[in-house]
């Protein structure tokens, strides 16, 4: 008799202190919230959109459709240039890297993260519609790194060499860029370096700039090579002219600018 009311009373102690440890009777226990990282999820949901517009606008013909529909018919007189590219292009326009050639009749038409065949799909709308007397065409870059998906070298060259074909068709003069190099000088936000290469190796940029250069010469048309003015000793994009090592900064622009102008210059002048 005594073990069992020791027992008992053991048993109304465990069941006593246990109970400061259960939910009251009725109540749920709120799980702990996870914080919430903003900037990931503003990030996510942009990604999100983005994949969403590109699959149902691939080459992103909206992107410049408006814009392109208030441009009138160039004047008799007027030297009309259209810069098709990516994001080097795109961003080139922003204010912060010192204007677009100011008081020139020069548009720009790049669009950040686009391959060539992305351009060469909207070539029409962007470039041919707009009637210029010469296009500038910087692109290759992000078939290198792979933006949509595996293209090879000669896939590449194949969409440059039809931009530069239809131009010619429609008695557009042209002038192909070289891809620019990269370098892994600079660090991200978090202080994690940032290597270009990686997806952009150095030796298929050259490979790919000896073929530009080689083309335009074959077909009269201009090279303007901002390569060997933008990069250094060791084969890497210059650490003042940018600050990811890939996109020009207002250096690198404020190096690319007279280049382009000479290119043009030469492009308009030459007799076909």
């Amino acid at each position: 008799m005594t073990t069992f009311l020791r027992e008992a009373g053991l048993s109304i102690v465990l069941l006593s202190l246990g109970a400061g440890y259960l939910p009251a009777q009725g109540q749920t226990e709120t799980p702990a919230k996870t914080p919430c990282d903003c900037l990931e999820l503003a990030e996510a949901k942009a990604q999100l959109e983005s994949q969403a517009k590109r699959s149902n606008d691939w080459p992103d013909l909206t992107r410049y459709r408006e814009a392109n529909a208030k441009v009138a018919a160039p004047g008799k007189a007027e030297q009309r240039v259209v810069f098709m590219g990516d994001s080097i292009t795109d961003l080139w326009v922003l204010p912060r890297f010192g204007g677009f050639f100011p008081g020139k009749p020069y548009m720009g038409r790049g669009i950040s993260g686009q391959t060539t065949p992305q351009m060469l799909l909207r070539f029409r709308a962007d470039v041919i519609a707009l009637q210029p007397r010469l296009v500038v065409i910087l692109a290759g870059t992000n078939d290198i790194a792979g933006n949509t998906g595996p293209i090879t070298l000669e896939e590449t060259e194949g969409n440059l060499a039809s931009m530069a074909e239809l131009a010619r068709a429609h008695g557009i003069r042209v002038v192909l860029a070289s891809v620019m190099p990269v370098s892994n000088y600079r660090h991200d936000r978090d202080g994690n370096p940032l290597d270009m290469r990686t997806k952009r190796p150095p030796e298929k940029i050259l490979e790919l700039n000896a073929w530009i250069t080689k083309y335009a010469a074959v077909n009269d048309h201009v090279y303007l090579d901002y390569f060997s003015a933008m990069v250094d000793d060791q084969g890497l994009l210059k650490k003042a002219l940018s600050e990811d090592g890939l996109h020009p900064n207002a250096a690198g622009y404020a190096v690319m600018a007279p280049l382009a102008e000479k290119a043009i210059e030469a492009a308009l002048a030459a007799k076909h």
